[in-house]
């Protein structure tokens, strides 16, 4: 009777155990997949964006830009993400009023979000941008998803590595989902400006 129950306990470990690496595999393909949208090699994905040339960053979430076919320079703002402030101005202090943070803390983050994003679009000789529902805000910047030359997303990746938070603006909230997997992703792993949070 013994050697029975010792049988059909083993027998039910290992089902339960085969289901957890089913379980596991299907979980780890679908992370896969959604992160394949945001790093894809397939350079046909970029052909029905509009080409740039990065001029200069501006903020974490602002950069100025030269269209490849007509020259023209303009200033563009990430969808879906917002960075610290790295320079005095208004938001700032509404910004260091809410969070109960100082100026000076506020800023010493948001350099850091510029910094990082210096360093990866200095990376590329050229950017992408998709385009959302409503493609300028109230102060004529051009809002897009911007890739990188890699075909990397920059909007996710500063969520990712916890270089921004997630700012939904409606009607752009094509990828709001994605970002906001992203954002507690950083948070979970403690990343960029999560460092030391609770």
């Amino acid at each position: 009777m013994k050697k029975k129950i010792n049988y059909i306990s083993r027998t039910f470990n290992l089902i339960v155990l085969f289901i957890i690496l089913l379980l596991s595999l299907y979980l780890n393909n679908n992370y896969q997949k959604s992160e394949q949208q945001f790093t894809t090699k397939d350079t046909n994905f970029l052909r029905d964006k509009e080409i740039v040339i990065p001029i200069k960053v501006l903020d974490g979430d602002t950069i100025k830009v030269k269209s490849y076919k007509t020259n023209e320079e303009f200033k563009v703002r990430l969808i879906g993400v917002d960075t610290p402030e790295s320079n005095e101005n208004p938001k700032l202090k509404r910004d260091s009023q809410k969070t109960g943070k100082t100026s000076e803390e506020i800023m010493k983050m948001g350099i850091k979000s510029k910094e990082f994003t210096k360093s990866l679009v200095s990376q590329s000789k050229y950017l992408y941008l998709e385009y959302d529902i409503q493609m300028y805000d109230k102060y004529n910047r051009k809002l897009a998803y911007v890739y990188l030359e890699n075909s990397q997303m920059l909007n996710y990746i500063l969520l990712k590595e916890g270089y921004a938070k997630v700012y939904t603006v409606p009607p752009n909230v094509k990828y709001q989902d994605k970002f906001l997997e992203a954002q507690k992703f950083a948070q979970r792993e403690k990343k960029g400006l999560w460092e030391g949070s609770e």
